[in-house]
Formats: C-alpha cells, sequence, structure tokens
C-alpha cells in the first residue's frame, strides 16, 4: 500500500489588521479592529473553513515604538494588541478544528505559570494548543519587569532551553489516567500517577506537579522561531514546528537541510519536525492588479516609521544620522535577533539596496516571503518551496485583514487543494492530528502503562 501523498500545512498568523507595516492606513482596513474580538473570531472561522492547520499570535510584551523619535511615535499600527492566550482562549469556543498557537516568552515568565496556562488553552481546545516557545528579542521588555538590561542571547538560550524543560516534565507530571473520578469508593485520583518534579536548575526550581491534568495532546504542539545557530540548535533537540523567515529559495533550502540535519543527534527522525516559513501573498486577478495593490500600500509608509522598522529588525542600531539614500552601514553583531540582523543586511547586500529600498523591501513582511501575482503564480511558487526541500508549508501573513485573507482562502486554496497539495477536509480532532504529529507518552509512566 502505497503511502499517502504529502501535503502542505497551513499556519494563518493574524497580526491586527494585517501585516504591512501600513495596513492600518489603508483606505479598506478598519484599523480599530486590532481590539475587536468579533475580528479575530472571524478570520479564526474562515481559516478553520479553509481546513488551516491553525492560528498564530505573535507576542511582544511592550509597547513597541513609544519610546521612538517624535516623529515616529504615535505612527505605529501594530502596538495596541490582545493577549495571546486569552484571545486564544476566546477563540477556542468559537471554533472546532482550527489549531490555536501563541506566542510566550522564556525570559520574562515563569515555566510553572505558563505551563498551567497551555495545559488549560489545550482541555478548553479540546486539543489544539500550542506555543511558541521565544527568548525574547526586544530589549526594551526587560524595564516590564524588573530587570536592568535584557539579559544577554546565550544567556537567554539556556534559561529557555532549561524552561522549555521544565514546562515539558510539568505537563507530564500526570499520567493519562491519573483521575479515576470513583464515585463509590471516594477515590478521585491515584496519587501514584501524579509525580512531583523536584527540579533544582541553574535558573529555576520547582517543585511540582502541576495542578491541571494532563492535556489531551499529552503536550501541547512546540514551536520555535529562532533561526540563529543556537535557535536551530534548541529547536533540533525540542520544536515540533518551526516558523522561519527565508526570503529566497536558495536561503529556504539552506535552512531546511541544516535543521533536518540536526534532529539524528537527538534521536529524531525528519518528519518530528516541520518547517513553515512565512509568507505574504499580495494577490490579483491578473498581474498588474497585484503589483498595483502593493504599490498602494507601500505608498502609505511613512519614511521614519520605515526607517524606525529596519532599525528594530537590525537590532536597535541608530540610522537617522545615516542618508536615506545610501548604503545600509556595516552593523555589529546584536543582542537582540541575530538572525533576523543577518537576513536583512544579506539583502542589503546582495541586491545594492539603499535605506530607504530595504525598508520598502521588509515592510510588509519584516524579512519574510514576499510573493506579489495571481492565485496560480502564488500557487507554483508555493509548489516549487514545497517540492524543492524548502518547506513542509507556509505561515500566511496577509498584507491586510480580512481582505487579504479572504483572497488567499478563497482563489489560492482552491488552486492549492485541485494540485492535490492542500488538504480538503480536517484528518483528525486535534492539532496533532493536523499536522501529523506522534502523541508524546508521559516520561514519569512506567514502560508498561507508555505502550498500554
Amino acid at each position: 500500500m502505497s503511502a499517502a501523498p504529502r501535503q502542505m500545512r497551513l499556519g494563518l498568523f493574524l497580526r491586527g489588521v494585517g501585516h504591512h507595516l501600513a495596513a492600518w492606513r489603508h483606505p479598506a482596513a478598519r484599523p480599530r479592529d486590532s481590539l475587536n474580538a468579533r475580528h479575530y473570531r472571524d478570520l479564526a472561522r474562515a481559516a478553520e473553513r479553509a481546513k488551516f492547520d491553525m492560528v498564530f499570535l505573535a507576542d511582544s510584551i511592550t509597547a513597541r515604538g513609544w519610546t521612538a523619535a517624535p516623529d515616529v511615535a504615535g505612527r505605529e499600527g501594530h502596538i495596541a494588541l490582545f493577549e495571546p492566550l486569552t484571545l486564544l482562549s476566546a477563540l477556542s469556543s468559537v471554533t472546532d478544528h482550527i489549531g490555536l498557537v501563541a506566542t510566550a516568552s522564556t525570559t520574562y515568565n515563569a515555566p510553572f505559570s505558563l505551563a498551567r496556562a497551555f495545559a488549560s488553552l489545550d482541555h478548553l481546545s479540546g486539543g489544539r494548543a500550542g506555543w511558541n516557545v521565544v527568548t525574547s528579542s526586544d530589549p526594551n521588555e526587560a524595564g516590564n519587569f524588573g530587570l536592568p538590561a535584557h539579559p544577554d542571547h546565550a544567556d537567554r538560550y539556556r534559561r529557555g532551553a532549561e524552561f522549555l524543560d521544565v514546562v515539558l516534565r510539568l505537563w507530564d507530571s500526570w499520567e493519562d489516567d491519573a483521575i479515576l473520578a470513583d464515585q463509590e469508593s471516594g477515590v478521585f485520583y491515584d496519587r501514584s500517577k501524579v509525580h512531583e518534579l523536584a527540579h533544582r536548575g541553574a535558573h529555576f526550581s520547582v517543585r511540582g506537579p502541576l495542578n491541571v491534568a494532563r492535556p489531551p495532546q499529552g503536550h501541547p504542539v512546540v514551536v520555535q522561531a529562532g533561526s540563529s545557530e543556537a535557535g536551530q540548535d534548541l529547536a533540533a533537540a525540542t520544536a515540533e514546528v518551526v516558523f522561519t523567515a527565508q526570503p529566497t529559495l536558495a536561503e529556504a533550502q539552506v535552512f531546511y537541510a541544516s535543521l533536518k540535519g540536526r534532529l539524528a543527534r537527538h534521536g529524531r527522525a525528519e518528519n518530528d519536525l516541520l518547517i513553515m516559513p512565512g509568507i505574504m501573498p499580495v494577490i490579483g486577478r491578473t498581474a498588474q492588479e497585484a503589483a498595483d495593490r502593493h504599490a498602494k500600500i507601500q505608498n502609505l509608509i511613512h519614511p521614519s516609521v520605515g526607517l524606525h522598522l529596519l532599525s528594530q529588525l537590525l537590532g536597535g542600531v541608530d540610522l537617522s544620522g545615516h542618508d536615506p539614500d545610501g548604503p545600509l552601514p556595516a552593523i555589529a553583531d546584536s543582542n537582540s535577533g541575530k538572525s533576523r540582523l543577518r537576513l536583512v543586511s544579506d539583502l542589503a547586500g546582495r541586491e545594492g539596496l539603499t535605506l530607504r529600498e530595504t525598508y520598502l523591501a521588509v515592510a510588509g513582511a519584516r524579512g519574510h516571503w514576499t510573493v506579489i501575482g495571481t492565485p496560480e503564480h502564488i500557487a507554483d511558487q508555493m509548489e516549487e518551496r514545497f517540492l524543492s526541500g524548502g518547506a513542509d508549508g507556509f505561515n500566511v501573513m496577509p498584507p491586510l485583514l480580512p481582505s487579504g485573507f479572504d483572497d488567499f482562502a478563497n482563489l489560492v486554496v482552491p488552486e492549492l487543494q485541485r494540485r492535490g497539495l492542500f488538504r480538503s477536509e480536517y484528518e483528525g480532532l486535534t492539532l496533532r492530528d493536523h499536522l501529523g504529529l506522534a502523541r508524546p507518552p508521559s516520561r514519569f509512566a512506567s514502560p508498561a502503562r507508555r505502550l498500554a
């Protein structure tokens, strides 16, 4: 019997009223919908109708841009947003199938409270939760948590690795059949199947067990987005989905081979981890219509805001004294997001871009892959990357929401389905079912109980 043909995994990356830097200024946008629960409910339901694997929420725990220069502060449209776990808990009650993935930082949280929150979301949603594990790249977050400075990049990853290990063991601390609820005997749970961690490490001391029963998925799906060497090493050991920014096919193939090639040293198979680069599709029924749509929203970028975004992507370097029509200056290494700094610097150098051209190139998708064209062209590009060792699927980042996603769902998804590249119906009930990922057993259960 031949194996079922490999199909793409698709996520919808929710970001206010659109991913483009100037989305909120577009005439079709409803700028206040960034804080409108109905807006997100309708998007999640639309993604579920399109049979997407998941919706995804990024997060920042600082008000980005508000301390910027006077000509920038007040112009940032992605500053007032819901806390992701709160929003996804609400969305779990109005959807039935789609996965719900939230970002949460290992630098500015505690393992026990985060393990409890994601276990709760997994129960509330019937097994559809995922955690996007980040170590935080914005140094401004430190001041909101009583720290004088943002921890060093290497220290953040060491803390992150221990944090994740503790969370996974907390999710395992209740075995699947620990709750008996035997009303006749009066025994609610089997204490032999609930386990204390007694963890004492370099960064955390956590007794356990968790005070939530084991999540329906065993572990909510573990997602990561780091593409640096440290990020890839952590992902190879622990991640099940990786979101990444790879603007060209060649770069995507190198990253895909690098990350998949690290799995064997951790005893993992290639199918244990899915790589889903971001894609910002600008769709038109003709190539000219798509180009016109892209030009229209690009023209709404305020120059100072574009330059500020570029500064952020480059680790906070001050670009205010540089000629916007001159080349990108040499940028030293950063304690922030190393992979994005390298990506933007390489883009500017490879294509000989000025500062202005560089911020225009990244303003829509922040370094992710931008594809402009007809539905057929976008499907062609996705198919090539999927079949050429560059991706297992994609995190879709519409420039405008909801209209950009409506175009993708109504025009691109049917084309992918026609080619046999994407599902027409859900195969199961949980996010792990959608992604084809195995449900992990509790590490505390005896071998006999694990096999039961």
